[in-house]
């Protein structure tokens, strides 16, 4: 197998995850917990309620961008602090283990480095290119 040939496969199959793992992050935000319920939940681990509204648009833009492929490496790393956040404010102090009570900062960790590494690695194949140069 050759492994230059697959890779960008590796990165498309990567954003593609990430991405659908925001959308149904920011889901659970929007159709679940409702944005108000959002912004209480915000508010009782001491962030500031309106957080949640930029943080759901956060996640569906990100999410999109990733999805399509435009500027998925900016995109991937504008991401980054949505899930330190949530590791400062409600997941670090549940400990290491994401089967914890509110759940540990396990699987946001895990996914920073999910982040980290498509940004290094590429959009890979099928992405949008942001074409604005002049002839």
């Amino acid at each position: 197998m050759n492994t230059a040939r697959t890779a960008p496969y590796a990165a498309l199959l990567l954003r593609i995850s990430l991405a659908v793992l925001f959308l149904a992050h920011a889901g659970l935000k929007l159709f679940v917990f409702t944005p108000a319920g959002t912004a209480q939940f915000f508010q009782s681990v001491g962030v500031p309620g309106w957080m949640a509204y930029v943080t759901i648009t956060w996640e569906i833009i990100g999410a999109i961008a990733l999805l399509i492929g435009f500027k998925a490496r900016l995109a991937a790393i504008a991401l980054i602090p949505v899930l330190l956040g949530a590791i400062l404010t409600v997941h670090g102090p549940a400990g290491f283990w994401f089967t914890n009570a509110n759940g540990g900062w396990e699987y946001p960790a895990f996914w920073i480095v999910g982040l980290i590494s498509l940004t290094l690695i590429g959009d890979g194949p099928y992405h949008v290119k942001a074409s604005f140069s002049q002839k």
